[in-house]
């Protein structure tokens, strides 16, 4: 991403309506869909400013990779966790079968090699390890958001299933999120297309606005991990190794 892009999401990760309600999703989906009952060994890959750090260190002991150097630097003091440098799928060095869990939220968009990575994380899962991903949905919603953000894609259902079985995973769960504000979303972002605006659209609007908004999205927390969703802005997938 772009350094403005970094340094933007470092001001607004703890406050904007999207970054808290997902995050009371993921951890809706770990406490669902990972195996619980032990502290497990965690890797979040693409950890940027270190937003969701903290939200892991709930479950487990967290290790972390983030290739941009000031991100990284940042995650690391707010976190405590010595986050690593290097880019997958061959430029980081890890421990085979270590993870109980690997998260990649909102980062398998950005890898040019989405297969190869995740074939290279395959095999850093414990035995009954899980792998939770998110990634941006409905490709005709491409806009200047995902250029700004460095995007390479954005999936479908099947295109997300279709990579994670080339590598060599079973899908567990799979699911549309960010559903009940998808219509407000996907007219910001055609009326965006139509006006040619460039950049983000990651402002934090008025505090009562953005109490909504975390409101009405973080509401799927309760259905994420129990039912799938039928569209949505994002899709969350749950993956297991297919030999094991």
């Amino acid at each position: 991403m772009d350094r403005a892009v970094f340094d933007r999401m470092a001001e607004i990760d703890n406050e904007h309506w999207w970054f808290a309600a997902r995050r009371d999703i993921i951890a809706s989906l770990i406490e669902r869909q990972a195996k619980l009952g032990r502290r497990l060994r965690i890797l979040e890959v693409g950890c940027g400013t270190g937003s969701n750090l903290a939200l892991l260190q709930r479950y487990g002991d967290v290790d972390a990779i983030e290739p941009d150097d000031p991100a990284r630097a940042l995650a690391t003091s707010r976190s405590g966790v010595p986050v690593k440098g290097g880019l997958l799928p061959d430029g980081v060095k890890l421990e085979d079968s270590a993870y109980d869990l690997i998260v990649l939220l909102d980062v398998l968009e950005h890898i040019p090699d989405d297969e190869a990575t995740l074939a290279a994380l395959r095999s850093k899962l414990a035995p009954d390890g899980r792998l939770i991903v998110t990634v941006p949905a409905a490709p005709w919603m491409w806009s200047a958001h995902d250029l700004a953000h460095h995007h390479q894609r954005r999936y479908t259902a099947k295109t997300l299933t279709d990579v994670f079985q080339a590598a060599g995973f079973r899908v567990r769960y799979r699911s549309h999120f960010n559903t009940v504000l998808f219509p407000l979303i996907a007219a910001a972002r055609i009326a965006g297309r139509l006006l040619r605006r460039e950049g983000g659209d990651d402002a934090i609007p008025p505090r009562p606005v953005n109490r909504l908004l975390r409101g009405l999205f973080g509401a799927e927390r309760h259905l994420l991990g129990r039912a799938s969703l039928p569209f949505g802005v994002s899709l969350a997938l749950v993956a297991e190794p297919a030999n094991r």
